[in-house]
């Protein structure tokens, strides 16, 4: 089979688990949006293991939360436009696991870096001042407040600020469908046509370069999408070298 000949002509032929994941992802938001009081961003989002406010079940729940329209009507047109393809290309269960096991993959990244940027901040403050941030920054943030003190403010959002998305899995797909259909010709901004391996390796540079630079005000976490890219290659090359041992 060869992407080639598959073209996706509506909702009714979405493959399953793509389907659901467009709902339930929809529902998360809709709650998100609805049900303010719940503070669902916080609740669900994933935090440091330091935080007062993580929870295991964030390293699930986190990816299927979005922080506005713009973020999840662009992962899901990601997860819609090239996922289908996946999962038709290797079946729904195959597919359902690479989903998952990217997106824990883009959290372990994402987590890895958050413990070197917190051990950084935390270096250049005194033991008050980090007792100060762990005793009332949970709330400073749950009310939608910082410290004045920017050595405290950026420790406190390091700490207490949720990330949210489903796009270390989008990014892991983007990166199988590059590597399964390398010469398939996409339309970069809908106007220039470009082969996907070409898309994605620009894509990654991108996300590389933007994360190294960490530049103040960015709050999109760009390793998170790294991780899922970095787990989707490992696995992909895993099932490429051993797919003739199951026949």
């Amino acid at each position: 089979m060869s992407y080639q000949n598959y073209r996706p002509r509506g909702f009714n032929i979405i493959p399953p688990v793509v389907k659901n994941l467009l709902i339930i992802n929809g529902l998360f938001f809709m709650a998100t949006v609805f049900l303010p009081q719940w503070n669902l961003i916080h609740t669900l989002g994933l935090h440091p293991f330091e935080s007062p406010l993580f929870k295991p079940y964030q390293l699930v729940t986190h990816f299927f939360m979005h922080g506005g329209l713009l973020h999840i009507a662009l992962n899901m047109f990601v997860l819609w436009m090239f996922g289908a393809g996946m999962e038709n290309f290797w079946g729904p269960k195959k597919f359902l696991f690479y989903y998952i096991f990217t997106a824990l993959g883009a959290a372990t990244l994402h987590l890895g870096v958050l413990e070197w940027e917190l051990h950084s901040a935390m270096s250049s403050l005194s033991e008050d001042q980090i007792g100060l941030v762990m005793r009332e920054g949970a709330n400073a943030m749950l009310t939608n407040q910082n410290f004045i003190d920017p050595q405290l403010a950026n420790l406190n959002y390091l700490l207490n600020a949720p990330t949210v998305g489903a796009s270390g899995a989008v990014f892991g797909i983007l990166l199988a469908f590059g590597m399964t259909f390398p010469n398939t010709m996409l339309l970069l901004f809908f106007v220039f046509p470009i082969k996907a391996k070409y898309a994605v390796v620009g894509i990654i540079i991108y996300e590389l370069v933007r994360g190294i630079q960490n530049a103040p005000g960015d709050n999109v976490a760009h390793f998170a999408h790294l991780g899922g890219a970095l787990f989707g290659y490992f696995l992909v090359r895993y099932w490429n070298n051993n797919r003739y041992r199951y026949r």
